[in-house]
């Protein structure tokens, strides 16, 4: 009887415990998601009436016109080129060449390792500051240069202890045997140690597809004349920094403003547009950046 009355009350307070824990996290995610769902609900209303507010749920004269002001800006494709462009080749050549010195730093007989491990660390916590990458990127020929998206992502410290931890568990009798064979390390690495780094090779190409796609920092500092050469996140972000309608609207033809759109409407428009493929694809990709962060602290 005792037994049963305490069976009870534990299963009162676990199910207590997983309501309070249930109910939290509902209220987190209805934090996160309702600024989304606002701005996609209002960006799908009439923008003249938009401006009388009072929108909150459902769109109260539902209108697509923001969205065909958007897309009539040929400068919004242009952007997407460049983002796509810059996300591939950035991630692919960041990569590999992370992997490539990640292996090197994993061998305990390099010479000077443990030099270069400290430097690595220290530049984790520490940087230049903005003015000094600034010239040292003008010095370099890197303003207005697509390529000041790929050289200063090209390596990241962080994603190097991912891949060192990763290479530290692969049996060491392959890579002797393969040296036997008369293979030597930069074979090793291609045909034997590369190959069966997918997993890691997959969630650290997913670090820094999303790293290329969310910049916007870049275009804004070191893309001043060259608009061809804008990121859609640096074009969102000028987007939603035009303080002054007018700005906003003189870009737009004619027709586009003498239309029901705001520049309000535009600018929301403009977000759930270029936020859209990150939304899409993240849900399918997310069990990837959980075991990228396992990889690097969990050893097998």
């Amino acid at each position: 009887m005792k037994a049963g009355v305490l069976r009870k009350r534990r299963f009162a307070r676990i199910s207590l415990f997983d309501a309070a824990v249930a109910l939290i996290m509902l209220v987190i995610c209805f934090i996160m998601l309702y600024p989304i769902w606002f701005t996609v609900v209002n960006s799908l209303n009439n923008g003249q009436d938009a401006l009388r507010g009072g929108i909150y749920w459902w769109p109260r004269m539902f209108s697509v016109e923001s969205y065909k002001a958007v897309f009539k800006n040929s400068d919004i494709f242009t952007a997407f080129g460049v983002t796509v462009v810059r996300t591939v080749i950035g991630t692919v050549s960041s990569v590999v060449f992370t992997a490539m010195v990640a292996y090197g730093l994993s061998k305990q007989h390099l010479w000077g390792r443990k030099v270069f491990m400290l430097i690595g660390v220290v530049t984790m916590f520490f940087g230049g500051g903005l003015i000094p990458t600034f010239l040292t990127y003008k010095g370099l020929g890197l303003l207005d240069n697509f390529w000041v998206y790929i050289w200063p992502m090209l390596f990241s410290f962080y994603n190097a202890i991912i891949f060192i931890t990763f290479f530290r568990q692969l049996p060491a009798e392959m890579e002797e045997s393969a040296k036997i064979d008369g293979a030597n390390e930069f074979v090793i690495f291609l045909r034997i140690v590369f190959p069966l780094s997918m997993p890691v090779v997959a969630t650290i190409a997913l670090f820094n597809g999303v790293a290329h796609w969310n910049d916007y920092f870049s275009g804004v500092i070191y893309i001043t004349n060259e608009t061809w050469l804008t990121p859609i996140q640096t074009f969102l972000y000028r987007a939603v920094a035009e303080a002054s309608s007018s700005t906003m609207m003189a870009k737009m033809p004619a027709s586009v403003r003498m239309s029901v759109v705001t520049s309000t409407t535009i600018k929301l428009a403009t977000m759930v547009v270029t936020t859209v493929p990150v939304v899409i694809i993240y849900p399918f990709l997310q069990k990837y950046f959980v075991k990228g962060m396992m990889l690097g602290s969990v050893k097998g």
